[in-house]
């Protein structure tokens, strides 16, 4: 059986801990390796190399770090169907989807490639008599990123590049469910040029995460994943004095106008809905239809659900794949099967969905529930899973409203033709990411992902600017150069309240 091991100080690390986690092929339930889970001892190794490595990587030149980025860009291009592969292999999402993954994630990389104006300083000169102030950024040290299981290549690339392009090492600990892909990142990385110890990968559970939150050698940590745990995250780590990005959970509405073009605003929500199984965390997973549209947006997406194919994620014929472990497919079940209790209709069920040859794997069809009462549990909870909710509003004001009313924000979206309820919308909805007739809203690398309320612990987004200040901290340079025929200035022990 293939065995997954950690990745320290540039070279595979066997599980000292003797603890081990299985790997499943969501496709099958089979388990098809072993990953090795870290003790508090190797995570002390990973930050001990990080920091080793930290002594010469944060003075290394801007020139030198976007060398190795450029060539680290060109391999992941180059190994883009491999890791591919390795995502679908354990994740399940069809092959075309994990390329879409990597593609995102290079755009991070390109955007770690252009540092050097991201780093520039800010200079005042002659603010008082040969006085110059500088502003600059450096490099806060060790960092960590804790990225979940649904994108397992390309939330680790939101991360790590940026962080070590500003001059920090880096500790990734990957989800323990599909940790593959960020070790073939990592050796890539190294067949780059980039030093060994700048990038490190680290598996395990519980232990491994909350030693990277306590160890003092660790100054800062982002992390993605559900609500709860963003939160104990964010709690934790800031109590342990870093710096602390955590994005969790989200319930993302799709707002639909009357005016709209319904057939677009159809197809739109099932790709956004059941793209990846649902197990994205700007999935569409709610949508508001106002007045007369709700009808006839329901029988359209009807239609389309009812022709995606779902199968192996390595069967090109396959649009949809398993989800992650037959434990999650069963959690996201049950929110189908109560909501007719719960006062849902239910129009489409996909629990009971099986592939023929691949009965063990971790199978679940699409599901559409509509007019769901806003106290369910399936509208409430994040399901992460192929299920769509459909919720009626009279007016706009009426949608809004609903939408704001969600503890989460992380994204929406809205689908008409009106300018003005388009602009409204984009000024009045609580969420940090918005879409205009695009119902993923993922901004681009030099733009910011983050969303706002229970979705974001912290006072950054990741990429774009937000990134980089995030793995910054600020350092402000006041200089002055006397003259030599400047007389003694003389003692003053008054604070100085003039510039001359």
């Amino acid at each position: 059986m293939k065995t997954v091991n950690h990745w320290i100080g540039g070279a595979s690390a066997e599980g000292a801990s003797g603890r081990y986690g299985d790997v499943t092929d969501p496709a099958t339930g089979e388990v098809t390796t072993r990953v090795a889970f870290a003790s508090a001892a190797e995570v002390d190794a990973a930050v001990a190399a990080a920091r080793a490595a930290y002594t010469t990587w944060a003075t290394s030149s801007l020139a030198q770090r976007t060398a190795v980025l450029f060539r680290y860009r060109a391999l992941l291009d180059a190994h883009r169907d491999e890791i591919a592969a390795l995502i679908t292999a354990e994740h399940g999402k069809v092959h075309s989807d994990a390329l879409g993954e990597v593609a995102r994630g290079l755009e991070i990389v390109e955007l770690a490639c252009g540092i050097t104006t991201a780093l520039k300083g800010e200079l005042s000169t002659q603010v008082a008599s040969r006085v110059d102030v500088a502003s600059i950024r450096q490099p806060l040290g060790v960092v960590a990123g804790i990225t979940p299981f649904n994108f397992p290549a390309m939330v680790p690339m939101w991360m790590f590049p940026v962080a070590i392009a500003c001059g920090n090492t880096f500790v990734l600990k990957p989800s323990e469910r599909d940790p593959s892909a960020s070790v073939l990142l990592a050796r890539l990385a190294q067949e780059a040029g980039l030093p060994d110890g700048v990038l490190n990968v680290l598996h395990g559970d519980r232990e491994a995460v909350e030693g990277l939150l306590d160890h003092p050698g660790v100054a800062a940590v982002s992390f993605v994943g559900s609500t709860p745990i963003a939160r104990r995250i964010h709690a934790r780590a800031t109590a342990a004095g870093k710096r602390v990005q955590a994005l969790g959970g989200a319930k993302n509405h799709m707002l639909v106008l009357p005016d709209a073009d319904l057939d677009a605003a159809a197809d739109a929500a099932v790709s956004a809905a059941y793209g990846s199984a649902g197990e994205r965390c700007m999935a569409i997973s709610a949508v508001v239809a106002v007045g007369s549209a709700g009808d006839p947006l329901v029988e359209r997406i009807v239609e389309r659900a009812r022709k995606i194919t779902i199968g192996p994620g390595s069967d090109p014929a396959s649009e949809m794949g398993p989800l992650i472990t037959a434990a999650h497919r069963d959690k996201v079940a049950g929110y189908v099967r109560g909501a007719a209790a719960q006062g849902a209709e239910v129009v489409l069920d996909g629990t009971d969905f099986t592939v023929e040859g691949y009965e063990n794997g971790h199978w679940i069809g699409l599901s559409l529930l509509d007019h769901v009462p806003t106290g369910s549990d399936a509208y409430r909870d994040e399901i992460f899973g192929p299920v769509l909710c459909v919720l009626r509003a009279d007016t706009y004001e009426e949608a809004v409203e609903l939408i704001n009313a969600s503890p989460y924000g992380n994204g929406t979206a809205i689908f008409t033709r009106d300018g003005g309820a388009a602009r409204r919308f984009q000024l009045e909805v609580e969420a940090g990411m918005v879409g205009v007739n695009v119902p993923i809203p993922v901004p681009v690398g030099y733009h910011s992902f983050g969303g706002w309320k229970d979705s974001l612990f912290g006072d950054h987004h990741v990429y774009g600017n937000d990134g980089v200040h995030f793995y910054t901290r600020g350092k402000v340079v006041t200089t002055r150069w006397p003259d030599p025929a400047d007389a003694p200035s003389g003692v003053d022990l008054g604070f100085p309240s003039e510039r001359h």
